[in-house]
């Protein structure tokens, strides 16, 4: 049976955005699916209902109610995650809001003052200590005509202030390595089904039609020189460092990250499986330093380590990552800018969207010369047996076998190169064309069932991974997030 899981997911925004409603909705699909759930109340609206007024505090005060509100969020969220960790279920974690939306309140000065005296930092605060972060947009925001405050005790922004709010609750989270947008560009009830159905893609849960169609990656290559940073809306930047592992299975990949800033970091396992059932199954797994210089001794020597410095920002309510490679690394690497986001839209609408002030040269989505993978290889890719991916999604087409020999030649690597884009055959669960020896109509036939073979630490079963048990910050399988479009079998013999 697989381990069991506890997700964390903040939810936040702007007022009259969905927040309650989005709970319960939430709350009800995972009970439905088996899982226990519970709901962190807002620490601010039971402290704000007691009579503690804004108007009525000084500078000093409102600094020091910030600072208590924090400690008290963070006392009432422990004691859920550690009811969560006892739970013998698959536990989900609803947080009204999170500890990073007290900064949205004070200045920047004011904030590191209160870090800096508590002992806090924001890669624990805001990185480590949740697995998802929701900003559902305010109704005052591209919803003006449903927006009130009527039914909320302690809320009486007008529409202006309320903009200004959502802003900077959502700014408060730009740089969590999992923070996803939900705007008002449909009616409601797709808000919330958008929102849902955002949660279950991370933890890998197929929806199948039940929710609305899922939002898709899409990466544009930025041609330098970089502009100031005085061009750029508000952001944070992180240190990132990627290297692959060494695996056993020639379908499957895995790689390590560590992201942080001032000398903060967290750290993610990631694996990515052979393309099922139409959807691939990626798993990220938290991990502590520990456990990642562990896993660290497995990397493969056959790719560079991968430096880069992430630039993550918010513009009109979209959510951007701008990697900006760093030596050393492969020369092809050398000055390569990549802009990524998730989004719906596509065409002119798309285009819109992207920020004005970088040179986007060309939308470079699903371009297997831009993916990590290939980007990471010590080899020229048109080498004779190079593990060049021509298919983002199936890594067996890189050619690997055990050990990494070939497993095909140039000839027949270049016709399942253009077979990957065609309709294929399935057989349990695997498409054809997937593993080959001679040439592209070989099937693999075991659905890779009994193939897979993990990295010490590594993956248990299909779904958890390290037992954090020695790092306070980082709850017990705390850092689990599924990948997009994965799917997941979980306890009880649930599958979605």
């Amino acid at each position: 049976m697989d381990q069991k899981r506890v997700y964390k997911v903040v939810l936040t925004g702007g007022p009259c955005g969905g927040k309650t409603t989005g709970q319960t909705r939430l709350c009800t699909f995972f009970e439905n699916m088996g899982w226990k759930v519970f709901r962190v109340p807002e620490t601010a609206t039971v402290l704000l209902s007691g009579g503690i007024k804004f108007s009525d505090l000084t500078a000093d005060d409102s600094f020091k109610f910030q600072e208590n509100l924090l400690k008290t969020m963070i006392q009432i969220e422990n004691t859920f995650f550690q009811l969560g960790e006892s739970n013998t279920r698959n536990c989900l974690i609803i947080c009204d809001r999170g500890a990073m939306d007290a900064s949205a309140f004070i200045s920047k000065e004011k904030w590191d003052l209160m870090m800096a005296t508590n002992g806090w930092n924001n890669v624990e605060l805001r990185d480590n200590r949740y697995n998802q972060i929701i900003h559902m947009v305010s109704a005052a925001n591209g919803a003006e005509d449903f927006y009130s405050t009527e039914d909320h005790a302690c809320r009486s922004e007008g529409v202006e202030l309320a903009r200004e709010l959502d802003y900077k609750a959502a700014a408060a989270w730009v740089g969590h390595p999992y923070f996803d947008v939900i705007d008002n560009s449909q009616d409601f009830e797709s808000k919330i089904c958008r929102m849902i159905e955002c949660i279950c893609q991370k933890l890998g849960i197929d929806t199948g039609d039940r929710l609305r169609a899922s939002s898709r990656k899409v990466k544009f290559l930025v041609k330098g020189p970089l502009p100031s940073d005085s061009e750029f809306p508000p952001f944070q930047d992180f240190d990132v460092v990627h290297n692959y592992l060494q695996t056993k299975a020639p379908a499957m990949q895995a790689r390590l990250r560590k992201r942080g800033q001032k000398g903060h970091w967290s750290y993610i396992h990631t694996i990515r499986r052979p393309k099922m059932c139409g959807q691939v199954v990626e798993v990220k797994t938290q991990l502590t330093h520990r456990d990642y210089l562990n896993m660290l001794a497995q990397r493969d020597d056959a790719h560079f380590t991968i430096f880069k410095r992430r630039r993550c920002f918010l513009i009109n309510n979209q959510y951007f990552q701008l990697d900006i490679y760093r030596e050393p690394g492969h020369p092809r690497c050398r000055g390569l800018m990549l802009l990524e986001t998730y989004t719906a839209l596509s065409g002119e609408e798309l285009k819109n969207i992207l920020p004005h002030f970088l040179s986007i040269e060309k939308d470079v989505t699903g371009n297997p010369d831009y993916s990590m993978f290939n980007l990471s290889l010590r080899e020229e890719w048109n080498t004779t047996g190079s593990k060049y991916c021509y298919n983002l999604h199936d890594y067996a087409l890189a050619g690997m076998a055990n050990g990494g020999a070939p497993l095909m030649s140039d000839k027949n690597r270049d016709v399942c190169a253009a077979k990957a884009a065609m309709p294929k055959k399935q057989l349990n669960g695997i498409e054809g064309c997937r593993i080959v020896v001679n040439d592209c109509n070989n099937i693999q036939t075991n659905g890779f069932k009994n193939g897979m073979s993990y990295p010490r630490n590594g993956v248990n079963g299909t779904i958890n991974g390290i037992d954090n048990k020695n790092n306070a910050s980082q709850e017990r399988n705390g850092g689990i997030n599924g990948g997009i479009n994965g799917i997941a079998k979980h306890e009880n013999g649930i599958k979605i």
